[in-house]
């Protein structure tokens, strides 16, 4: 006699750490390549390093919203709506921390330059 366990729960695909569960976790898109590359002549304690590496990390965000977005259109089941919706509010949250950063840094170079 075959008896099912009703408390086992389905292993569910993890993409996110902060996910419970104990699978391991799997990328949303195969093939993912990383283009947050800084040349070697940088030193990375240096404020343009700093700038370099937030301006290509937001950059990455933005890319695997397109990534995902592209693969939810062509194979909307390979994809959670959830991760999709996550991946645009933390592409949106980091363009706009630029955004600000930006101005500031403006402004505070103009207050520099028109100080007498």
């Amino acid at each position: 006699m075959n008896v099912m366990n009703i408390m086992s729960a389905p292993q569910m695909t993890r993409t996110n750490p902060a996910h419970a569960g104990t699978a391991p976790l799997t990328s949303l898109v195969s093939g993912q390549e990383n283009a947050s590359s800084v040349s070697a002549d940088k030193k990375l304690g240096t404020f343009e390093s700093y700038l370099v590496n937030a301006v290509n990390e937001m950059n990455n965000q933005q890319l695997d919203v397109n990534r995902v977005t592209e693969q939810l259109i062509t194979d909307p089941d390979s994809v959670d709506i959830h991760d999709v919706t996550t991946a645009m509010a933390k592409a949106q949250m980091s363009f706009s921390l630029a955004q600000t950063v930006i101005e500031r840094l403006v402004s505070g170079w103009n207050e520099l330059s028109t100080t007498r």
